[in-house]
Parts: C-alpha cells; structure tokens; sequence
C-alpha cells in the first residue's frame, strides 16, 4: 500500500489555524476566574483605629454582586451582632458599594466585619477585616477557615460543574457525530450508550448543582442542599433560573435522542431520512444552544465588557468544543467496540474537527482580548505558572491531533486505491480528506443501508443469538438447550473473528491508538482548566501588588494613614509571609502604629517577636526604636509614635519567627 503525505500548503494552512486555537484556548482559560468580584474598599478601612462609632460600614467591589440580608455581619469583641442586618444599596454609577448600619452605643474596642456574597458570574465570594473604636482590645471572634465555595460542599460542586461540561460535550458532539458524519452510527449500540449516557451526565450534575447551589454560596454544610427554604432562593436567582431552564431543555433534547436512535435508523425511504436528517439538525442545533445558553447567561460571558456579544460568542465557543471533544469520545468508541467503521465516517469527522478548531481559534482570541490582563503575569505568578503547565498539554494535544489527522490521511488514500478492486459498496465510492469528493444523498443512503444491513448481522449480540437459536430449535423440534450453547459459541467466534479483523487493520490500529491519546490528554486538559478557575488570576494578583506598590512608596499624603506591605521570609519554619503596617495620621507629631503578621495566604501568623525603628537620615536622626504590643494573633500596635520632622523615612521592621530566626526588613516613606 502507498500513502501520500498531505500537501505542504495545505498543512501549513492547518497547522497555522491550529497554532491560532492554541493561543486563543490558552488565553480563555484565564478568562473565567478573571471575572470574579473583588473588595476594593471598605469604610473604616482594614486596621483603622476610630475615635467615635461610625452609624454604619460600606464596602465597595469591582463589579457587581447579589446581597442578602445576612450579607455583611458586624461583630463586637465578645462575638455578639453589632449591625442592625439590614443592607442598604449605596451604588451610584460604575461604583458598587453597599453597606449596614450599626446599633448605637457601641463600646470601645475591636469590631470584626464578615461578609459573603455571590459576583456577577455566579462565584461566591467571602472576607474579613477589623477596625477598632477608641482603642484596639482582644477579640473572642473565630472566624471559619473555610474560603467561600470551599470544603467538601465545593469539592462536589466542582465536580458536579466538570460532569457537567463533559456530559453536554458527548450529548451534543456524539448526535453532531451520528448525523453529520456516519449516519449508520444511529443503529450502533455502543455509539447510542454513549450519547444516552452524556444526556444522564449532563442532567444528573445539573440536578445535583442546583441542590448544593446554596450550601456552596451560604453555609457551606451538605445537609442545607436539602433545605427547601434555601433551594426556593437559589431558584430565585439568574443561576438559578439558568439550571432549570437547562433542565427543561434536556427534556427537549432526550425527544432528540430519541428520535435519533428510534425512528431515524428505521426509515428506509431516502426521501423521508433525509427530511429526517434535516429536521434533527434544525432542531438539535436550536436545542444545543439553548443548553451552552444556560452557562453564557449567568456566567463570565454575561458581566464585563460587552456582554452583548460576549454571550452569543461564549455559545458558539462551547458548541464548537462539544463538537470536536465530543464527536471525538464517540469516534473512540466506534473504533474499539463498531463492529466496522467506514474511512468516509472518519475523514468528515476530521472535516468537522478543522472548522470546531477554527471557531475556537476565533472566540478564544476574542475571549482573551476582553477578559485576560498582561503576559507579564505568566511567569510572576501561580495562575500563571499553572497557564505555563496548560500550554504544555495544549502544544501535546495539538500535536496528537496532527497525527491523528495523518492517520486519516491515510485511511483516505487507501479507501482510493481499492477503489478499483473493492466490492460493490466500496468501488468507485470512497471519499476522503484527500480527494474531497462527497455522495449524493440517495446513493449515500442506499450504501449506508447495504453496510448498516451487514454490520447489524455482524453485531448480533448473544441475547439476540440465543433467542434466535431458541426459536430455531422449537421449529426444528431440537433439544432448546443443546441449541443455545450452540449459538453462544457461534456468537463467541464471530466476535472473537471480527477483532482480529479489526485488529489485523494498521491504518484502524493506528487511528485508535492516536484518538485515544488525543482523548486522555483533554481529559486532563479539562482538568487543568476547571482547577483554574479557582486559583486567584494573574491580573488581579498583579493588580493587588501594584496597589501594595503604590502604598508603600515614597509619598504619603499629610493627614492620611501611612498604609505599607512587607513581604519577609526569616529561612525557618513558618517563615514566609507579610507585614502589613499602618501609620495613622502619617504626618509629624504623635502618630498610631499597627502591624498584621499573616501568612502568604492571608491568615493571622503568630510571631514571638516583632520591632519597629525609623530613621531619618537626611537629618541623622534615629533609628527610633518602637517595641508595639501584641493585641492578638498576628496583629501588634503602638501608641504615641512621635515623627519629630517631616521627610523621608526608612521604616524598619524586625520580625522573628523563632529561636533562630529573623530577618529585618524596610521601606522608604514621605511623611509631611
């Protein structure tokens, strides 16, 4: 047998659009956790130290956000309610900012400030800060450890969400496979297993969303999934309304599959399958982008810069996924369990793969211009880093894809050359990648008919055997039983007879090995790209710097707080983490000092040690030592902190994490 390579010019071609697809899927999986909501503000601000209660606290967030009345808690320092529980939107124009009111006469002390809400796309979100009236005290509030959408409530939800995107990309691609690619597949068992299948996937996890929808945006505990309450106010919601409108659509689509495998395979008229064929299409395809809908309306698509045509392009992106990924699960399936597969069947599913890659190259690129931030984030930080681990499974995906598409090659060439010796079905017939030609719909029919008529008397099942052989033995007067084992051995030699056939095809062999491959590495891609949208985006982790940046420069405004960070790490146990340390008024005189020892993740640390010197070296004077007190874990404050002079100063901080270790850390700040 010879094979021909593709042409140059052609691949070149491909390879390009496929280079496109590359970068455009790579820049969209940083899309989604780019859109969650963040606390951009907060009145009193984090650490402030108040002379008289303020009447109530606001907060202000990047984008949009649902409030309910449990929304933002205040507490006092014994862990009682301080806020009056009623939220009171104070949004004007771009800003979002909401806030509650405070009972009155409230004590001196320290005040925690709690909340948790669900942004725009649909993630919950959840924080804590303190600020103090009078004077900072000891606190017996104990926050939880858990993050919002955490714990085992969010473990289930992610996977849950993951079955979900897996499930619609089978239902839709396998149907999108069947009528579009191999027809006959409608009357295949395990290709209508396989699509059965991502419809009960699909709706299974959307059933199972919508119950943990409000542990994983409140409680966080497994047993409110069954609160009724709770599941009344998820309904209320655009994800909500969204899940069960999904719902209602997978009832409309298992009308689809089963239409498809029921009626489509039995019409033998061309005429009547075509029309069929025609009015699955139409109506699969309104169904599929009802369903891909569901997610651009209540997730990223619908917040941010124009959602107007964010929307219709994040449907068109999934679709374009269900059909390659999707259409490739089944393409897998028919190559280990059909009992044949035509080489056409394979060289139209390539067809479809090209234009999938090509639409995703085109939203991916759009997708990546409106939501992604700088490149510059890829190698400074973890969601970065994470991007890097991404590029290298999609470099590896495209490349198996290649391959696999030179498999097709050469099943096309092949199909060419027997051309002339085949049988019937198969002379002057063969269509392929290679010559481009396609059948008519009538002679197409009519061949798929002959091969669906053989591959049915191949495929007979040993249900089907046994039942015939029975029927069989009870006409002929033999003994049933002596005639079942008969048929069981009959049916295991012809099985065993056509995988040897299967497997004694090269071209066959090799296409499934690759298909396979290709299917093992989305699956892990897919991975990768679910455990992003949970790590905290480049963008906004380059955002936080450069805000940390800018407050622990050198200038300072007179009569404002002097707010720095000061990441450290002392070697030892323990001893990464950051400074936060707060100068209030900022300006010469007597001045407030306060200092938050957390770790890099953001949670109290607990130091045996910490010490604060200025210096003014413009005027030799200093170090000025400062020895504040421990108030609590991981926050220390000194009072009466005399700036005898304005100008530059160099704040040193000193912090031990043990026995052994310390290190000393500074910045330079303008005080007037």
């Amino acid at each position: 047998m010879t094979t021909t390579a593709p042409r140059l010019g052609t691949a070149l071609a491909r390879l390009l659009v496929l280079a496109a697809a590359l970068l455009g899927t790579l820049l969209a999986g940083a899309a989604p956790a780019s859109a969650h909501a963040a606390l951009t503000g907060s009145d009193p601000k984090d650490g402030a130290v108040v002379a008289t209660a303020p009447k109530e606290v606001n907060l202000t967030f990047s984008e949009q956000v649902a409030m309910s009345p449990d929304s933002i808690r205040v507490l006092d320092p014994a862990g009682r309610r301080a806020d009056t529980g009623e939220i009171r939107d104070l949004c004007s124009g771009s800003v979002v900012r909401y806030g509650v009111g405070l009972r009155a006469g409230l004590p001196d002390g320290t005040y925690t400030v709690a909340w948790q809400t669900v942004s725009a796309d649909s993630h919950p979100i959840a924080g804590a800060f303190t600020f103090s009236i009078g004077a900072p005290s000891t606190t017996s509030v104990a926050l939880p450890d858990r993050t919002a959408g955490g714990g085992p409530v969010g473990v289930l939800y992610g996977i849950a969400r993951y079955l979900s995107y897996a499930g619609f990309a089978v239902l839709v691609g396998g149907g999108a496979f069947v009528l579009v690619c191999w027809p006959r597949g409608a009357s295949v068992r395990p290709v209508q297993q396989t699509v059965v299948r991502g419809w009960l996937t699909l709706t299974g996890a959307t059933l199972a969303m919508l119950l943990l929808r409000n542990p994983y945006t409140g409680s966080g505990e497994l047993a409110d999934a069954f609160d009724l309450a709770g599941l009344k106010s998820v309904l209320e919601t655009k994800t909500g309304a969204a899940l069960t409108s999904r719902l209602l659509l997978l009832g409309a689509a298992a009308l689809f599959v089963a239409v498809l495998f029921g009626a489509y395979p039995r019409r033998t008229d061309p005429k009547e399958r075509k029309d069929l064929a025609f009015g699955l299409g139409i109506g699969g395809t309104v169904v599929a982008a009802g369903i891909a809908g569901t997610w651009a309306l209540a997730e990223h698509a619908s917040t941010g810069v124009q959602p107007g045509i964010a929307m219709p392009v994040d449907i068109l992106h999934l679709l374009a996924v269900a059909a390659w990924l999707g259409g490739l699960t089944v393409l897998l399936v028919a190559l280990y369990r059909a009992p044949s597969l035509e080489r056409r069947a394979v060289a139209r599913f390539s067809t479809v793969a090209f234009g999938s890659v090509s639409v995703l190259a085109a939203t991916g690129l759009y997708q990546s211009w409106r939501q992604v931030g700088s490149w510059s984030a890829l190698t400074g930080t973890s969601y970065g880093r994470l991007l890097l681990v991404k590029i290298g499974l999609l470099a590896a995906l495209v490349g198996i894809a290649w391959t696999s598409r030179r498999w097709t090659q050469r099943l096309a060439d092949t199909t060419g050359t027997t051309s002339g010796t085949g049988t019937g079905t198969e002379s002057g017939t063969g269509t392929g990648l290679g010559t481009g030609t396609w059948l008519g719909a009538d002679s197409e029919t009519e061949r798929e008919s002959e091969l669906g008529d053989a591959s049915e008397t191949e495929a007979e099942t040993d249900a089907e055997a046994v039942s015939r052989a029975e029927r069989e033995a009870e006409d002929a007067g033999l003994d049933p039983e002596r005639a079942v084992q008969l048929a069981r051995q009959r049916a295991a030699v012809a099985t065993a007879r056509r995988k040897r056939e299967r497997d004694a095809d090269p071209e066959r062999a090799g296409l499934r090995r690759s298909v396979l491959t290709e299917a093992a590495v989305a699956v892990v891609l897919l991975a990768v790209t679910t455990i992003l949208t949970s790590t905290e985006p480049g963008r906004t982790e380059e955002e936080a710097g450069r805000a940390g940046a800018t407050a622990a420069g050198p200038a300072a405004v007179p009569d404002r707080p002097v707010d720095i960070r000061l990441p450290f790490d002392t070697g030892g146990v323990d001893g990464k983490g950051v400074v936060r340390l707060s100068l209030d008024p900022g300006r010469t005189g007597a001045n407030g000092l306060h200092l938050f020892v957390e770790r890099p993740n953001g949670k109290p640390l607990d130091v045996p040690e910490i010490k604060v010197a200025l210096t003014l070296e413009a005027k030799d004077i200093g170090p000025l030592p400062v020895a504040p007190d421990r108030i609590q874990t991981g926050h220390w404050s000194a009072s009466g902190v005399q700036i005898p002079l304005p100008g530059e100063w160099k704040i040193q901080v000193t912090v031990r994490t043990s026995e052994i270790d310390q290190t000393t850390i500074d910045k330079n700040v303008k005080i007037g």
